[in-house]
């Protein structure tokens, strides 16, 4: 069974800092790229980050832009999203997904498979 699983969210103040985790499990980490949604309240979610699987090719939002890094351990199965600078606005729910496309044959369309973690809460406030 594949679980993802977050955590490092919480209230900081603005102009703060929070790590966010999202350690995986029952599936081939390596193989997958990661990224990072949000979803504020009344809003849809929105991709914020993105990571290749080997960690070699990374792309933001425009909003984050560098304010937020993403990362990954691979041995360790769990990717990171380190936030600086926090603003009011990256007040949100924050998922991890996990996503692959695999080719049934040469001439095939890709299918994706994905998983998302459950969420954890940040809030930037004073």
């Amino acid at each position: 069974q594949v679980q993802l699983v977050e955590s490092g969210g919480g209230l900081v103040q603005p102009g703060g800092s929070l790590r966010l985790s999202c350690a995986a499990s029952g599936l081939t980490f390596s193989s997958y790229s990661m990224s990072w949604y949000r979803q504020a309240p009344g809003k849809e979610r929105e991709l914020v980050a993105t990571i290749t699987t080997a960690g070699g090719s990374t792309n933001y939002a425009d909003s984050v832009k560098g304010r937020f890094t993403i990362s990954r351990d691979n041995a360790a199965n769990t990717v990171y999203l380190q936030m600086n600078s926090q603003k009011p606005a990256d007040t949100a729910v924050y998922y991890c997904r996990a996503e692959r496309l695999t080719y049934p044959c040469i001439e095939c369309r890709p299918v994706r498979t994905d998983y998302w973690g459950q969420g954890t809460q940040v809030t930037v406030s004073s």
